[in-house]
């Protein structure tokens, strides 16, 4: 191997082209690249300009970057790439990323704990300039890397015990509240919050003792309601099975005891489609007669069978997070920020008043 390209494949033209071309000095061609054209004549970059078009030359922003300590590379660790929310929160993020000259690094860590350990090593090999993280359980240990005294980091949805970062997500207390008070004058009185385990995730324990709290103001205001927190782990097959055989006794007493419908609060979009897909199991196409399905999460499905949610700002937190982080990435030293942003009420089928 000598470095040289293959038989019929073009070598990529570099810097010294250019300079060759232009009849000119790398100095000179490198300050035309770094926009210091003020210190050329307009002779001069006419004909680098013209050089460059004419070699088809593309600069190695990488090589460049390290040269000057930037890169403008930032890492962004993700739970899980096919949730439909982390697919909208890149949305923002790539927006963002092209408005503000940053380029992202994306890792999806498929909810395993050592990919994402293993990610945010990686990303100090590529020298990120910042750090983006939406995971399930990253702990301040393996944070330590970022934040405080180190690279810059943001939190989206999700905070971390012990570290003080920039967090970016929904406010969940006003949006269990609003999903709540919306089942309550829709004539619901036998509300289930159903939320995946979360010892772990601050977003899901912040909403399971937003439920917990408003149920018992409305009881405290005179509402005669009946209301649990069940769990629901997608990824146990075996304790899934048993939560609901745990519902399905619920709602066959209830329904027994005269109740026409009872409903489920599902804490994301993942739950929600789960309730959905045991519930027309086990009802067929009528599903919706017996319970009255509300998630937070408005994902595409949910418009399709009627369901009415809270809609997450998630484009708005990607393109926040973003923000955020060039503006630690530039030098800010301002307090630790929190952008929660409100959720808004999409009301369907699914709660409409069955009396």
């Amino acid at each position: 191997m000598n470095g040289r390209p293959a038989a019929g494949i073009p070598r990529r033209a570099t810097i010294s082209d250019v300079a060759r071309e232009a009849g000119t000095g790398k100095t000179s061609v490198s300050r035309y690249l770094n926009g210091e054209t003020n210190v050329l004549s307009s002779d001069l970059r006419g004909r680098i300009e013209a050089a460059i078009k004419r070699l088809d030359y593309r600069p190695n922003q990488m090589a460049r970057g390290l040269k000057r300590g930037r890169n403008r590379l930032i890492g962004l660790l993700v739970a899980d790439l096919t949730n439909p929310y982390t697919v909208e929160v890149l949305r923002g993020v790539e927006a963002a990323c092209h408005a503000l000259g940053l380029m992202p690094l994306v890792c999806n860590a498929a909810n395993e704990l050592d990919m994402e350990r293993r990610y945010l090593q990686l990303m100090t090999t590529y020298r990120v300039e910042g750090v983006i993280v939406n995971a399930l359980g990253v702990n301040e240990e393996t944070l330590r890397p970022f934040g405080e005294g180190g690279t810059p980091a943001v939190l989206v949805d999700r905070t971390v015990e012990g570290l003080a970062a920039d967090v970016v997500g929904l406010n969940n207390g006003g949006a269990v509240q609003l999903g709540l008070q919306h089942l309550i004058e829709r004539g619901l009185d036998d509300i289930t919050f159903v939320v995946q385990p979360y010892e772990r995730v601050s977003s899901r324990r912040q909403r399971e003792g937003a439920f917990r709290e408003a149920l018992e103001l409305a009881r405290a205001q005179g509402r005669a309601l009946e209301g649990c927190t069940v769990k629901l782990d997608l990824g146990d097959d075996d304790a899934l099975a048993r939560t609901y055989a745990e519902l399905d006794r619920h709602l066959d007493a209830t329904l027994a005891a005269g109740k026409k419908r009872v409903a489920w609060f599902a804490a994301n979009g993942p739950v929600a489609l789960s309730l959905a897909l045991h519930l027309h199991a086990r009802y067929g196409a009528n599903w919706q007669q017996y319970v009255a399905l509300m998630s937070i999460d408005d994902s595409e499905w949910a418009e399709l069978v009627g369901v009415t949610t809270i809609r997450q700002p998630t484009y708005q937190i990607g393109y926040r997070a973003v923000e955020f982080l060039n503006e630690r990435i530039e030098g800010t030293d301002e307090p630790i920020r929190e952008a929660m942003l409100e959720g808004e009420l999409i009301a369907r089928h699914s709660t409409v008043r069955s009396d």
